[in-house]
């Protein structure tokens, strides 16, 4: 896979991300095996929201991210570009406040946010280095980010076994239970293209956050990625 065939303008991905939002999370459900449900779980428990606390959740899609913080008191604010997202999501989830915005040019004041969050979107921001910095900008002094994105599993055998389910078994799947299945070919590409665990620590340091960390959730193929402000 060459970086030409991954380079896509904003228009391109928020198309691409509106077409497949009428079934986007079950999509997720089937093609991770019901996992995403923990590495959720798990995200809300590294955020670890105060009551009162204002948190970003960008590309927070239709909300099902977003719902944990609110439920523990949060001021919880769904941020995505994909209209078509936040049409669904508003649909399903009324009460939340979304939000549309770019994620390399936030529509936030400086410092506006306790936590900031993104899971399984910043491989998908353009230029994810400038949105690691917007994060950074909107995030107040000491406040966390919290990064869940796809990884490298830890065990090289695992490694490739999971590469050929990436490429071979994941566009059928996607093609059974997805709205826009052709959508799925090059989301796992842009998994295989990700860099792995120290090489992103090194990018969220790069755009100003400090003390980063990673835990590998089911053998690497999720890291939950920690900084602070």
């Amino acid at each position: 896979m060459t970086r030409a065939r991954l380079d896509k303008r904003p228009a391109d991905v928020a198309a691409m991300f509106d077409a497949v939002a009428r079934r986007y999370d079950l999509t997720n459900d089937v093609l991770s095996l019901g996992l995403d449900r923990r590495w959720r779980r798990l995200v809300v428990d590294a955020v670890d929201p105060r009551p009162g606390e204002r948190v970003l959740d960008l590309a927070a899609g239709t909300g099902t991210s977003s719902e944990p913080f609110a439920a523990r008191g949060a001021q919880v604010v769904p941020c995505d570009f994909s209209l078509g997202m936040l049409a669904v999501g508003k649909q399903a989830r009324p009460g939340l406040g979304f939000t549309a915005g770019d994620a390399t040019r936030l529509p936030f004041a400086d410092a506006a946010f306790d936590a900031v969050t993104i899971s399984f979107g910043l491989r998908n921001i353009v230029d994810p280095e400038a949105g690691l910095r917007e994060m950074r900008r909107v995030t107040r002094p000491g406040g966390r980010l919290v990064v869940c994105e796809f990884s490298h599993p830890t065990w090289a055998p695992f490694r490739t076994v999971y590469v050929e389910y990436l490429m071979r078994a994941l566009p059928p799947l996607a093609r059974a239970v997805s709205s826009s299945p052709d959508a799925y070919v090059y989301l796992a590409e842009s998994i295989r293209a990700w860099p792995d665990q120290g090489a992103l620590a090194h990018r969220i340091a790069e755009a100003g956050w400090s003390s980063p960390r990673w835990r590998n959730l089911s053998a690497g193929i999720v890291a939950l990625h920690h900084a602070v402000a």
